[in-house]
């Protein structure tokens, strides 16, 4: 595995990061392996040409209209 030299720091509600660290927990794992699998995960997906990860059915503007 490559030397982790860098950092990067989010801001996000603190309910958010509360709800994401216990289920972290829940699973056994640390939060920063959750997110470098979930960067990794991501990236590879993006390199591929599936840009959107959590891509499902979308819906029409005229189904939002009705």
């Amino acid at each position: 595995m490559a030397i982790k030299d860098s950092g990067m720091r989010i801001r996000v509600e603190k309910e958010l990061r509360e709800a994401f660290v216990q289920a972290c927990r829940a699973q056994d794992r640390a939060a920063a392996d959750v997110l470098r699998d979930f960067m990794r995960t991501f990236t590879s997906k993006q390199q591929r040409g599936q840009a959107d990860l959590f891509a499902g059915p979308r819906a029409s503007v005229n189904e939002h209209n009705q």
